[in-house]
């Protein structure tokens, strides 16, 4: 399942501070366990650059786990994860 960075934001009681949360995601120390290629940006569209190596690594990560990407986008109704309670 995959995320928005609106919607941890939202879990966090951070209202709408998708940016922070892409931010502070950004700092992660390398090697983290945290499964940070399941953030996406809204509306399932992959923010990390398809050139860049942690673009790379993403589509790698979520293809790996049975994730299709088409034009930089996931089918954020099919693969997205909502917290019941936090789901309207």
């Amino acid at each position: 399942k995959v995320v928005s960075y609106g919607e941890v934001a939202a879990m966090a009681g951070l209202g709408r501070a998708a940016r922070w949360v892409g931010r502070l995601m950004s700092q992660l120390p390398e090697g983290t366990s945290l499964p940070w290629h399941r953030v996406i940006g809204a509306g399932g569209r992959l923010s990390l650059p398809a050139g860049t190596a942690a673009g790379h690594e993403q589509r790698m990560r979520l293809r790996a786990e049975g994730i299709t990407i088409i034009n930089d986008r996931v089918d954020i109704r099919r693969y997205g994860w909502h917290s019941a309670e936090h789901s309207g």
